[in-house]
């Protein structure tokens, strides 16, 4: 026993930046509030469950020999019950972290255990916990900060910089800020004494906008701004000794640092030092707004939505501005693919897996997922709600018959998300994102996963989205044609915007658009200059795109936004499909090179090695203005089809330090993704990696440094140089098709569609509609409810994404 204590007693406690895993079994979303608890490794800090079924507990020191756990279990004290029927549970602001502690809402118990004593069930220690150094063991995890929570906090932190404005402000010096204890201003031009804004040029103090859910204000400090133009303003109320406040510069309308802020005050009369927080900071204001916004629905009458439970019936709770993903998972989570390959391979692979920590495992999470929205196991009214129901139907699918709503309390993808996430600029954050680009995101993710596995592409349901676009370009003087098939996943048709009027509240309304016009609209022909290679002069080309390929599962993107200032603006257009729900694509099927025509010349690319960059949307990218070396790159980093993304690219990238330098393309080795940015070749470079294997690291994983890290450290013998092709390669090695197939009838019916609501992608909030049985479920974050007909009707036509299955 004394051995085995010793090894005990030598385990260390978690390190600040080490993930602990204690609220939540890392393979299924049993958690700490289950009455058999979570056992936390004490060696890595897993968290692994105790069902008797799954014993992820059981399996992982099967898999590691990691004996020494501690088993959590987590209790609501009887005295925060009822403020936890009331307020979120997941109250995640920066604040919080320490004031909210879990201490004072929940009772705890835990216990050591050695699983080697008992390799079933685990031997209880009682003992042990006496010993100090066993004790800081088991307070380092108690302590630590969650892996949910450090994930969740870390994506809500914003990266806020200078500014030219904030480091070259000038002052006028106009005498000291009354003040006495606290702050005795108020607003110049009201009587609002919250919300105040001062100027760091001139010392005028204006209210700010209303804010989410906070103090209101009417936009003297903006004003201000716009009659004076000085640009830099601090949130007074904010200020805290170490010199840390809300900077907002209204120049750039944005979040900014001023490094120099304790001095620039100081000018006011105002010594940090002796300043108190007395306002919530912006990031906070935002955090608890989206995490207490309600958005539950109603049908048009004010009724609520019927709940329901059971299989496939469990909503994911909104981690603050998570209804983009929820939405996405839940619809393909709802595709019998999925569910063949993630929910019912679930078992096998937890048995099987080599991953030696689950949340790091792109395939575990995703079974994880699996297994929480369609075992039924989480699908069941809140437990702390006072009035939960005793129907007996409360578990079977749409039948739920309890006069009052409950809903469910729903899974936390924090896991998933913390790794989906992971490296991506937008999906690691906690801000609001566009579904379409996740979807897109997802799809990447798993099919590296897959390639990375040697999987095979028949058992990745992602393959069943792929399909071909023919692209047909004819010149109109030689009668030359051209073909080329791109690969895509998903079918982004134009919708047009045709104003008939406005409402009482001067909304702006749309004539009805049917999707057919939409689908013509985006295989129709259109008219470009063209520099033809058998003409040899400029023409007037046409360019045409139809199916090359029919997916099994297609995915409609409702375009239904303009640009203002190149901010895409939301438009309520309503659009409507055939009554039954049913498209009917024969028609759009492209025929390839017919006999009758002739295909135009192969032109020579620029430089050698260079890809065969999409010709008519090179053409029209040439025709705004850009250089070629530009427009080829856009072409590259945006999927080298779509001439809207790469322009959309071109004016993000417009002061990139090498984007006219020339496109280094990788030939054997792989290595053709976009080309690098000279930061991040030097950022990689200042770790000690020459500029050839950084440069050659981004191009191999498309531009992600944290990935790119992890390429270099398994690439240690590659010294960045591309080897030349072996002059086999093209005769042996085929390429991939585009996926799908050309048969017909391509007739498609309806299986879910996602809605939002909102003035712009970035804002707002997402649902999915799905169909189960001839009956449609609204999936809105945790509230899965029978929808009835008439909002699906009217949401339908106001739908985003819209995922038709093939019949």
């Amino acid at each position: 026993m004394s051995a085995n204590f010793d090894e005990l007693a030598r385990l260390q406690p978690p390190k600040l930046s080490q993930a602990v895993h204690r609220e939540e079994c890392t393979q299924c979303f049993d958690n700490q509030d289950n009455p058999l608890g979570i056992d936390v490794c004490l060696t890595c800090f897993n968290g692994g469950c105790l069902n008797p079924e799954r014993h992820h507990a059981r399996t992982h020191f099967e898999k590691t020999g990691h004996r020494f756990t501690l088993n959590v279990k987590r209790k609501l004290k009887p005295s925060a019950q009822r403020a936890d029927e009331e307020v979120p549970p997941a109250k995640m602001t920066k604040l919080a972290i320490v004031e909210d502690r879990e201490e004072d809402k929940y009772e705890f118990v835990t216990v050591l255990k050695d699983w080697k004593a008992n390799p079933q069930t685990g031997a209880e220690l009682p003992l042990a916990t006496s010993e100090p150094a066993v004790k800081a063991l088991v307070d380092g995890v108690m302590n630590s900060m969650s892996s949910a929570r450090q994930s969740e906090v870390k994506a809500w932190e914003e990266e806020i910089l200078p500014c030219e404005h904030t480091l070259t402000l000038e002052q006028l010096v106009t005498g000291l800020i009354p003040a006495s204890g606290k702050w005795l201003a108020q607003c110049n031009k009201c009587d609002l004494k919250e919300n105040l804004w001062l100027c760091l040029t001139c010392g005028a103090l204006g209210c700010g906008r209303a804010q989410y859910g906070g103090s209101g204000g009417n936009g003297h400090g903006l004003q201000h701004y716009e009659e004076s133009h000085h640009p830099v303003s601090v949130k007074l109320g904010t200020i805290t000794p170490e010199g840390n406040a809300d900077i907002h510069c209204y120049a750039c309308n944005d979040s900014k640092l001023d490094p120099e802020l304790a001095h620039h005050l100081a000018t006011f009369g105002i010594n940090v030092q002796t300043q108190t927080k007395t306002e919530k900071s912006m990031t906070e204001l935002q955090i608890e707004h989206n995490l207490k916004f309600d958005f539950s629905l109603t049908d048009e009458s004010g009724k609520a939505l019927e709940p329901v439970f059971g299989l496939g019936l469990t909503g994911l709770a909104n981690l603050g501005n998570s209804c983009y993903m929820a939405s996405v998972l839940q619809s393909i989570f709802s595709l019998p693919s999925f569910q063949e390959r993630y929910y019912k391979t679930a078992q096998q692979h937890w048995a099987t897996c080599t991953e030696t920590l689950p949340a790091t495992c792109i395939d575990c999470q995703m079974h994880k997922i699996a297994d929480g929205l369609l075992s039924g196991r989480y699908s069941h009214p809140r437990p702390h709600a006072s009035s939960a129901p005793s129907d007996p139907k409360a578990n079977n699918p749409l039948a739920h018959d309890s006069p009052i709503p409950v809903f469910q309390e729903g899974i936390k993808p924090a896991m998933f998300k913390a790794l989906i996430g992971k490296g991506h600029e937008e999906f690691a954050t906690m801000r609001q994102q566009d579904s379409e680009e996740f979807f897109t995101h997802l799809l990447t993710t798993l099919r590296r996963n897959a390639k990375k596995n040697n999987a095979s592409a028949a058992t990745e349901p992602t393959e069943l989205f792929a399909f071909g676009t023919e692209q047909r370009l004819q010149c109109t003087e030689c009668g030359g044609v051209r073909y080329r098939v791109d690969s895509q996943d998903t079918l982004s048709v134009p919708v047009p915007a045709r104003e008939k009027g406005k409402d009482a509240d001067g909304k702006t309304l749309y004539e009805d658009v049917n999707i057919e016009e939409c689908l013509n609209l985006v295989t129709g022909v259109e008219d470009l200059e063209y520099k033809c290679p058998k003409c040899q002069k400029t023409v007037t080309a046409t360019k045409q795109a139809k199916f090359a390929t029919f997916p099994e599962i297609l995915v409609i993107h409702a375009k239904k936004f303009q640009l203002v200032n190149w901010v895409p603006a939301k438009l309520d257009i309503p659009l409507t499909l055939p009554s039954d729900d049913v498209l009917q694509l024969n028609k759009y099927l492209g025929k390839g090179l017919q006999a009758n025509e002739t295909a135009l010349p192969e032109e020579q690319s620029a430089a050698p090695g260079h890809p065969a960059f999409n010709e008519a949307a090179m053409a029209q990218l040439e025709a705004m203005g850009f250089p070629t070396i530009r427009c080829q790159k856009a072409l590259l980093a945006t999927g080298n089809s779509d001439p809207e993304a790469a322009m959309e690219w071109l004016f993000g990238h417009m002061e990139d330090p090498d984007i006219d330098a020339p496109i280094m393309v990788g030939t054997a080795s792989g290595a053709s993704g976009p080309e690098p940015s000279q930061e991040q070749i030097s950022m990689l470079a200042d770790m000690g990696f020459t500029a050839l294997q950084a440069r050659k690291a981004l191009r191999e994983t498309n531009g992600d440094p944290e990935r790119a890290v992890e390429w270099l450290f398994s690439h240690p013998d590659d010294n960045g140089e591309d080897a030349p092709a072996p002059a086999s390669a093209s005769a042996t090695t085929a390429p991939a098709g585009p996926g799908g197939s050309a048969q017909l009838p391509a007739r498609y019916r309806l299986k879910a569609f996602i809605s939002h609501k909102g003035p712009s992608v970035h804002s707002g909030h997402y649902v999915a509609h799905i169909r189960v049985g001839e009956e449609w479920v609204l999936f809105n974050d945790e509230k899965v409810v029978k929808a009835d007909a008439e909002s699906v009707r009217d949401l339908k036509k106001l739908a985003y994404l819209y995922i038709f299955e093939k019949l």
